[in-house]
């Protein structure tokens, strides 16, 4: 193997450019050649028209910096198989023909890793560096951490916001049908409350936790200030368990619908239950905050901080993951090693799953949400105490992500 092809693809996060960069460091390293196939596998499938491609020499590598998030390689979110086109596994063969390119590192989540897979079924040589903020496939994933410390960055500055207007103050974040970003960041920002899909929200429970926290507060305050911020997943679900979509909007060309909503949607509910108690006249009376036809509830309002939280900086623990996970994804391709992903390095060995394993969506761990139900946090039900037993044999550590 002399040539191999870089790409990144599915949504942008941190580390993304430190997977670029191990990835080409260890290839230089190893006397290989290194090439950025751009914009993601759209890049690949029309890699036969391209006149050229940009190889990441020592030289061209210093120009990539890696704790900017983002990806230098760029992205696209494209389904090779739904293509409508009976040669484009032959078309993409011959364009890395043309270049002389004889493997791929690929960097993505669950679905640039079921592309990767089917890649993979049709002879072509991958290997996978798991990428997700969403951190729902079974390994650690590229741009998980960067992302819940923005997100808690986020959420910590709004109750500035907040507590200055008494608001309550509903964030909604990326993270689809997993809940991983909106629980781990809304625990690290002192969250009231964090609704995620894994527990369909019953908006009852939700509002007798906010009503006593919110007016306990307020009473508290010797300024009559205070806030109360939930953060919420985007892929929520109600009791019924229906999603919040926008239909008009199609699906991608992974099946994906848009979900849309989840923090007006959040809001709607507390204000109708705001508006139909008849004791809340007498609490914001009390409070001397009741002003008849303008300020006879509290405000909720929703922020959603979108893209946001996929841009910036990396975090540290992202960008060492990505140049690992680069790197060693380089010398398993060495080592004829295809189709499988990256989960880590330990002891001097890198340690690699099937990427057809690693894809499959893994959850919030509800025993962890029912020691945070304990410590007061409310997760749209009511409290489920589970008992937390010692497993760990002595000596033995578990690592936390």
């Amino acid at each position: 193997m002399k040539k191999i092809g870089i790409i990144t693809s599915g949504g942008d996060c941190g580390g993304l450019n430190g997977v670029v960069k191990g990835a080409a460091l260890m290839a230089s390293k190893n006397g290989l050649s290194a090439y950025v196939i751009p914009n993601g596998y759209a890049g690949l499938y029309n890699l036969i028209d391209f006149d050229k491609l940009v190889e990441l020499t020592l030289d061209r590598v210093d120009l990539i910096q890696a704790n900017p998030a983002g990806s230098e390689a760029g992205h696209s979110r494209v389904k090779i198989k739904k293509i409508n086109d009976d040669q484009k596994y032959e078309r993409i063969k011959k364009g890395l023909e043309k270049f002389g390119i004889e493997g791929l590192v690929i960097s993505g989540g669950d679905d640039t890793g079921s592309v990767m897979v089917d890649l993979s079924q049709h002879g072509i040589k991958c290997i996978h560096a798991p990428k997700t903020m969403d951190f729902d496939l079974q390994t650690y994933s590229v741009g998980f951490d960067s992302t819940i410390n923005r997100i808690a960055t986020f959420a910590e500055d709004l109750k500035t916001t907040g507590r200055t207007h008494n608001r309550i103050l509903v964030m909604e974040v990326f993270g689809r049908y997993a809940g991983h970003t909106a629980m781990r960041a809304g625990i690290a920002a002192d969250a009231d409350a964090i609704l995620i899909p894994e527990i369909p929200a019953d908006f009852d429970v939700l509002y007798a936790h906010c009503k006593e926290r919110y007016f306990r507060r307020l009473e508290k305050s010797d300024v009559n200030a205070c806030t109360y911020l939930i953060i919420v997943a985007e892929g929520l679900r109600d009791a019924s368990g229906e999603e919040l979509v926008d239909e008009s909007a199609g699906v991608d060309a992974f099946g994906h619908k848009k979900l849309t909503g989840a923090g007006k949607y959040v809001c709607d509910q507390l204000t109708k239950r705001f508006k139909a108690d008849p004791s809340i006249a007498d609490l914001m009376k009390r409070e001397k905050m009741y002003v008849k036809g303008i300020f006879e509830i509290p405000e909720v309002r929703a922020v959603t901080p979108g893209h946001l939280v996929r841009c910036g900086r990396s975090s540290v623990y992202d960008v060492n993951f990505g140049k690992e996970a680069g790197a060693a994804a380089v010398i398993l391709l060495l080592n004829g090693l295809f189709g499988v992903t990256v989960s880590g390095i330990k002891d001097g060995k890198i340690q690699y799953v099937k990427t057809a394993e690693a894809i499959a969506q893994r959850f919030v761990d509800l025993g962890i949400v029912s020691l945070h139900e304990q410590l007061g946090m409310c997760f749209g039900r009511p409290p489920q105490k589970v008992e937390l037993k010692s497993e760990l044999k002595k000596g033995q550590i578990e690592r936390y992500m």
